[in-house]
């Protein structure tokens, strides 16, 4: 049966009414596999982990995971609240619409696909840089960074365009694989007793609130993005009232216990007074050379080829939050009624996926074209963006939360609906300014004298965090003067 919404779809884009409702029926476990994939728990603990310890604090960074986590299930306990009154597929961009108006909701839609695409393409990037190196390292033929890009989004595009089953089964055994030859290796510093004896020194206060715990934060948190996207397969799961917030807990519990475990076990395994100098003398390299002195050469060859894999998890995870997100909006009528319809055999929102695949295609052909590091720059600047705007993105949903509640008094469970997002909130907005302080760092932009400071890189990336909300916010004005019908339904929008 076609709703009155499809109908108006189907004669703005000129094309018979099509399926436009997203379906299916996900379990607890195969939403935990596709958000915790996206955070790339391999990835962080290759790459991010070794510069949290080298730049921030120290023995003390694996704290800052635990900490994160802290701030981040205070997060989650009001999104989940939210999910339970608000049962809509749109999540950031649905709350805020709920909670602060549809212009903010707009805003905040907008920022979210700025978020997921930035971090998706600056994965891209350095899965063609690994590639290259790899099959180079290995006598193959050196083929250019983005030949390897390519490939990997042509593959995404082929899982994104199909049912997602396909793609949670795929990222099940991927996530499977990186997650467990982690908790060898924790296993083997554990019963080995690491190079100086276990201990918890990482937890200390004097090691934690070392070197810059500021720095160190911004690396934290950035490694749990994409564990909030559980509430955007809502139409997808299977009695979604209880798979959501079961999911969302899940994820960010088992991720902040995850990278606390395994980033205290690189501690040990080097011993709290040498890691610092393992971390300096090669960060990048630092895991797989802990896996080599603790696995042997076979666990080193393991964990190689399973970064390469995890990363591929990560943009296979992102796309297919990202082509939710336009599906969403499209139902909304704020994106061409095409890339809301769904496949009427893979139940996907095909053209979305196909959307999404084109624009990461693009974006790596014109870095390619204007000769960009695919890590320094691509990688480096790009992430540094995602981590800015998903802090800002968490506390505003925790600020349409507190207002929605006490506004409609809709439950009166005053620990979820306004202390745990306040609590949520102030963390979330420490955090975002933090990142913004050392946003020069994070994104490589130095002065003459080589030292971070804000500059012409720092500007137009920041530009972007500013530029992509403004366009949600006219879109909402023009919409509210020229199409009314369409405005007041913004946020009653179905996937």
């Amino acid at each position: 049966m076609t709703s009155t919404r499809d109908q108006a779809a189907a004669g703005l884009s000129g094309l018979p009414a099509t399926r436009r409702n997203l379906s299916g029926s996900l379990g607890v476990g195969p939403i935990v596999f596709m958000v915790v994939a996206a955070a790339a728990p391999l990835t962080v603990i290759g790459g991010a982990a070794p510069l949290g310890i080298l730049l921030g604090n120290g023995v003390g960074f694996p704290s800052l995971y635990a900490v994160s986590a802290v701030v981040l299930v205070f997060f989650a306990v009001g999104m989940v609240a939210m999910t339970r009154k608000v049962p809509k597929p749109g999540a950031f961009f649905t709350y805020v619409g709920y909670g602060l108006g549809k212009p903010a909701g707009l805003a905040t839609a907008y920022l979210a696909l700025l978020t997921y695409t930035t971090i998706q393409i600056a994965v891209h990037g350095y899965v063609g840089y690994i590639l290259e190196v790899t099959v180079a390292g290995i006598g193959g033929p050196d083929i250019p960074w983005f030949v390897y890009s390519i490939a990997s989004i042509a593959i995404v595009g082929v899982l994104g365009y199909r049912h997602i089953d396909l793609s949670s089964k795929v990222l099940g055994v991927l996530l499977v694989a990186e997650v467990g030859i982690v908790l060898v290796l924790v296993a083997a510093v554990a019963f080995s007793g690491g190079a100086a004896g276990l201990s918890l020194e990482p937890f200390e206060p004097n090691n934690i609130f070392s070197g810059s715990p500021g720095v160190g934060l911004m690396f934290a948190i950035a490694a749990f993005i994409g564990f909030e996207a559980t509430a955007i397969f809502r139409d997808e799961a299977k009695n979604p009232d209880r798979t959501i917030p079961r999911a969302t807990y899940t994820a960010v519990i088992g991720i902040g216990i995850f990278y606390t475990l395994a980033s205290w076990a690189i501690v040990m395994a080097w011993g709290p007074d040498n890691v610092l100098a393992a971390a300096a003398e090669d960060p990048g390299a630092m895991v797989i050379v802990t896996t080599l002195n603790y696995l042997g050469v076979v666990g080193e060859i393991i964990i190689n080829v399973l970064l390469i894999t995890s990363m591929f998890a990560c943009v296979l995870s992102f796309h297919n939050v990202i082509t939710r997100y336009q599906h969403t909006m499209s139902n909304a009528g704020l994106l061409p009624a095409r890339v809301g319809a769904v496949h009427a055999r893979h139940l996907s929102p095909h053209l979305s996926s196909l959307v999404q695949s084109g624009t990461a295609l693009v974006l790596i052909i014109v870095f390619a074209l204007l000769g960009l590091d695919p890590v320094l720059q691509v990688f480096t600047w790009f992430s540094g963006v995602a981590t800015l705007a998903i802090a800002l993105l968490m506390a505003l949903t925790s600020v349409a939360v507190i207002v929605f509640f006490v506004r409609t008094k809709s439950d009166t469970r005053v620990w979820n609906t306004v202390i745990a997002p306040a609590i949520g909130f102030l963390g979330l907005i420490g955090s975002a300014v933090v990142i913004a302080a050392n946003f020069p760092m994070l994104v490589g932009d130095v002065d003459g004298d080589g030292a971070p400071a804000f500059g012409v890189i720092s500007a137009v990336l920041l530009a972007l965090i500013v530029i992509f909300p403004l366009i949600g916010v006219v879109q909402a004005l023009v919409l509210r003067k020229r199409s009314p019908e369409t405005y007041d339904a913004i946020t009653d929008a179905i996937a």
